[in-house]
């Protein structure tokens, strides 16, 4: 397991502080606001401690406010339901007094019954694309201080990267991704990694019809909400292709809808996102 890796791991592992309410670490950055994926993926995990039974198989969340990177989250959950089935929680992160995030969450006790998905795209293997820091290096010959860092989840970019003035700007975007490094067996775990990485790139499938730079101080962008479907077990720490879309943005909001298949071709995960898309 990678340095970025192991402390993912640890920023998953909450503590409880009583019964219902857990307290998450932060990472040391220099960001203004706290990355979106991280909060969904404590909130998650504070939800799935609480669950006797079953297997997480949808959230609904909303980011309420931005994050505050200098102190930890507060989770606190609140017991819905306990059924035979199906057990519901709902998950508020507050900071300074404030929710900041909500989510709500369901989890199943596994069924067989009606089995159809969405074939998988027909795509080169991630063994033969070249890593980010490669491309980035042949590309522009200098790679900037934040690719250069350790970063948790690996990826490996299908056709031309999101920023590329050469991208073909259709409303489109694969890219394999992975854990770096090997995650022990809990299920729970794999799913808060791959709700962690699924909030890494949704938002570039918006983005990527439009001459839009994040650093220009002419644009704002945040997430809005983060819907996931679980749909198989799965393993994060694994190959798993992210297949993006964005169907329309309109009014100052984006929709992007992502799909997460194993090596295996199997549709494990689905995703939707709106964000916040105002020209200033």
């Amino acid at each position: 397991m990678s340095e970025a890796l192991d402390f993912l791991v640890k920023l998953l592992d909450l503590e409880t502080i009583e019964v219902n309410t857990y307290r998450g670490i932060q990472p040391e950055e220099e960001r203004q606001r706290v990355f979106g994926g991280q909060v969904a993926a404590q909130a998650l995990m504070a939800a799935g401690r609480t669950v006797e039974s079953g297997y997480v198989h949808s959230l609904h969340s909303y980011f309420l406010r931005p994050g505050d990177p200098n102190i930890p989250i507060l989770y606190e959950v609140d017991r819905i339901r306990d059924g035979k089935s199906f057990t519901t929680r709902r998950v508020v992160a507050v900071q300074h007094g404030r929710a900041i995030y909500n989510m709500q969450a369901s989890f199943h006790t596994e069924e067989i019954s009606l089995e159809h998905q969405f074939p998988m795209p027909e795509v080169p293997a991630p063994e033969t694309i070249p890593t980010i820091l490669e491309r980035i290096k042949n590309e522009n010959g200098v790679i900037d201080e934040w690719f250069r860092r350790p970063h948790p989840i690996e990826q490996r970019f299908i056709g031309e990267l999101p920023w590329s003035p050469h991208r073909s700007k259709e409303p489109h975007q694969k890219i394999w991704i992975r854990a770096d490094g090997t995650l022990n067996d809990d299920r729970l775990l794999h799913a808060c990694v791959a709700t962690y990485a699924s909030d890494m790139s949704l938002f570039d499938a918006i983005l990527a019809p439009h001459s839009i730079r994040w650093d220009d101080g002419k644009f704002m962008g945040a997430s809005l909400d983060h819907c996931m479907w679980f749909h198989r077990d799965f393993r994060a720490d694994e190959w798993l292709l992210y297949d993006m879309d964005s169907p329309i943005a309109h009014g100052a909001r984006g929709l992007a809808r992502g799909f997460l298949y194993d090596q295996r071709g199997r549709l494990v995960v689905s995703m939707v996102q709106e964000g916040l898309t105002r020209v200033l």
